[in-house]
């Protein structure tokens, strides 16, 4: 009988791992060529993989195709680690919701002025397409858990900042509204494919940069802005 190393957390080195590692450290599953052509994780790679994976089945496929047993074939991991590190499918998509949310928190971070907060937030969609498609799907995601609420509740505080420095604005929460939005249609109507006539060759961010300023513009002259 041997024994295993308990962590800080009460775990032991093989639950920390989610059972998908061989006696030689080689990972489980029935990936191509048996044992000899398993992928071998570090401690901690395995949960990325798998989301990795999963981001590259929603970015072709959408959310609706996820399985974790096929997500597993895709990682060369056995069939229990998706479930070991995420519970469930609605874990997983939770999972990459926070992480989404992290991005686009730091994507928006250091940036004052409104109309580039707005084109930051088209460059996350564009980047990060699978997880524009899945973070503001609720129906599809733990609300209470505490990760995806820190990471929402960052990304929020980002969007607020900008929407904090204008000037003369009575309802500050209406216009961040507002100008959620825009962006977030805009971004939208891009990943969709909708945008191609209108933008044609021209870049999005640019485009996106002139389309606000054309409203900000007119939306000054009815204030009698000079």
């Amino acid at each position: 009988m041997t024994s295993e190393n308990k962590t800080s957390d009460g775990r032991t080195d093989s639950d920390r791992t989610g059972g998908d590692r061989t006696d030689n450290g080689r990972t489980g599953g029935d990936g191509p060529g048996g044992r000899a052509g398993r992928s071998t994780y570090h401690h901690g790679d395995l949960r990325q993989a798998i989301l990795t994976a999963a981001l590259d089945v929603i970015a072709v496929e959408g959310p609706g195709a996820l399985s974790l047993r096929d997500l597993a074939r895709r990682a060369g991991v056995s069939h229990a680690a998706p479930a070991h590190h995420f519970k469930d499918r609605t874990g997983l998509l939770t999972a990459i919701a926070a992480q989404g949310h992290e991005l686009l928190a730091a994507g928006l971070a250091g940036t004052p002025e409104l109309r580039e907060r707005g084109v930051r937030y088209v460059r996350f969609a564009v980047e990060h397409p699978a997880h524009f498609q899945v973070m503001f799907q609720p129906e599809l995601l733990r609300a209470d858990d505490p990760d995806l609420l820190a990471a929402k509740e960052r990304a929020s505080a980002e969007l607020r900042a900008g929407v904090a420095e204008l000037r003369d604005v009575p309802d500050t929460r209406t216009a961040g509204i507002a100008a959620w939005s825009l962006a977030h249609g805009f971004a939208t109507l891009l990943l969709t494919h909708n945008m191609r006539e209108a933008i044609g060759e021209l870049d999005p961010e640019e485009y996106f940069r002139s389309l606000t300023g054309l409203l900000f513009s007119q939306a000054g002259k009815q204030h009698g802005a000079p």
